[in-house]
Parts: C-alpha cells; structure tokens; sequence
C-alpha cells in the first residue's frame, strides 16, 4: 500500500495568541533584544493537518503562509529537527489551514511549528517531554517555547524565559490592517524604544499601562495601522500584538465584545476571539491520549 495513504490524517489546533504588552529593557551582549511581554494564547488559531508516512519523507501539501516554500516552512523544520532529535524513521504528510494572517503577530508561524512539534511527537512515539521539545522549538524561533508548552505565561529574555501565569476569562476583538510587518526592520528601527524600564509581573497585575514598544513605531510608519486604531479606540483602549500589525481590545465578556465587533467600520478586516486558559493543542493532546487508553482497553488500537 502506498506510504501516504496507509494511515488517516488527524487534525490538531496550532491557536493565536496575543502579547498584552510588549518591552524591551536592554540587549544582551551578543546583539539580540531582550524582551519583556506576557502571552495570551487564544481559542483561535490555525489546523494543522497530520498523517504518518513509512518512508521517511517529510511532504507539505498545499500551501501554507503566502510566498513561503515548503523547504522554508517552519512546520517543515519542526518535522525534520524533531526527526533528527528522537531518530525516527518515520516521515509526515502535513496539510497548513491557514486562518492567522501572516506577518500579523498573532504567532502564526511559531504556532504551526509547534503543533507540529508536540503532536508528531505524540504521533510518532518519540518519547520527548515538553521540556526537550520546548528546547527544540527555541531553535526554530523564540515563540515557538510558549505554544509548545501551552500555558498563559509572562515572558522574558529573547522571549523563551516562561514563567506561567493564570489570567482572567476575556475576549477580544482582533483586527488586520492587512500590513505584512517586518520583525527584523522594526528592530533596526533608529526610533524604537530599547532601554525601557523593566517591568514586573506585579505592574501588569495591578493594570500598569506597560504599553508596547513597537506600537509608535508602526503606527508612524502605516497608515493602515493607524486607521485601524483610530477605528478599534471607538470600542475601547486597542492595543498592538507582537511586532506585526494586528491590534486589539480587551473585553470581559463576549456580549460587550460582540458589541463592539458590530459598530466598527464594514472596511476594517475584524473578529472577536476568546482568551484560552490551556492552549487548544494540550486539550486536543489529552482527547487524543484519551481515546488511545480507550481503545488498548477495548482490545480495537492496532
């Protein structure tokens, strides 16, 4: 039987997320920025769709973030490092349902390496606890350790120092200006705030306004930015994600949320996400763990 039609393709959550805020205190002696923000995963995101292979062939079908080729994909080099790592012989048909527009910040790309991370992971038996894969994942980008872990989590460092964080229930308004941000020119940004002061966990608890340092940047920069904070600042206090262009506001309740999704301008690309308390991937994780102890008991897993 043909190596790609010989199991069944199973789906799995690659979810959003959204930085709440987003520093940087200084940089660290080899150059990169360090940072300071707090990740919001959310109840959204992208479906990466998996199948095993007996050959050994790591294959993307269809497309995945626009102008990406399947040998620069990340969910490509997840597949292969994670291969590399745990010495597995087996390959992976992987199918990218694109819904997190790129270049956004809403993680789309370190999302989808993730999930392909933890759940060929699971798929292949390779044995590798959240920490090894956490670690793998800092090799293919610094968001990809908090999506492969799945937790709300304050953040440090180059963005891999995770230290979890409860957060209360909330649902936001999401909004794409439709600008492909680029995360290395903003860096260079002569303007761009690098010496803020740290914050901590205790100012974001207690509601400070720690802001976002590429937001003024951006907002100068694209128009299409601007225009869509000038719309999102009708419904509430919007905010940027990351250092792409997609912004926000934060509402208690999907009620208000709603509310403000229908009096915004028809032009303006917008949808309302809720915040997760455990990432989507660690729940479908748990179902699939599940119904494999189910099926070894009923005698039916082969």
């Amino acid at each position: 039987m043909n190596a790609t039609v010989a199991m069944p393709w199973s789906d799995w959550p690659a979810p959003a997320k959204l930085n709440l805020f987003l520093r940087i205190p200084g940089r660290r002696a080899d150059g990169y920025h360090l940072l300071q923000t707090v990740f919001r995963l959310l109840d959204w995101g992208d479906t990466i769709r998996l199948r095993t292979r007996s050959d050994g062939r790591i294959v993307r079908h269809g497309s995945s973030a626009p102008g990406v080729d399947a040998a620069d994909d990340l969910v490509v080099h997840a597949a292969k490092l994670l291969a590399k790592t745990a010495n597995i012989a087996q390959g992976a048909d992987i199918c990218v349902e694109k819904r997190i527009p790129s270049g956004a910040g809403f993680g789309g790309g370190s999302s989808d390496a993730a999930t392909v991370l933890v759940a060929l992971n699971q798929l292949w038996d390779a044995g590798l606890d959240l920490d090894r894969l956490a670690a793998l994942g800092l090799q293919l980008g610094a968001d990809v350790p908090v999506f492969v872990r799945g937790e709300n989590a304050w953040a440090e460092g180059v963005g891999e120092d995770l230290v979890a964080l409860e957060l209360p229930p909330a649902w936001y308004v999401l909004a794409d200006p439709g600008v492909h941000a680029s995360t290395a020119e903003l860096f260079q940004a002569p303007e761009l705030t690098r010496d803020a002061a740290p914050a901590t966990i205790s100012d974001f608890v207690s509601g400070a306004p720690l802001g976002n340092a590429f937001e003024p940047v951006l907002r100068r920069r694209e128009p299409a930015v601007e225009a869509a904070f000038a719309a999102l600042a009708r419904i509430g206090r919007p905010r940027l994600t990351g250092s792409g262009s997609g912004c926000f506001v934060e509402f208690d309740d999907p009620a208000s949320a709603r509310a403000g999704l229908a009096s915004l301008p028809a032009g303006l690309r917008a949808w309302i996400a809720e915040g997760a308390t455990r990432s989507p991937l660690h729940l479908a994780l748990d179902a699939k763990r599940l119904q494999g102890r189910r099926q070894e008991a009923q005698g039916t897993r082969f």
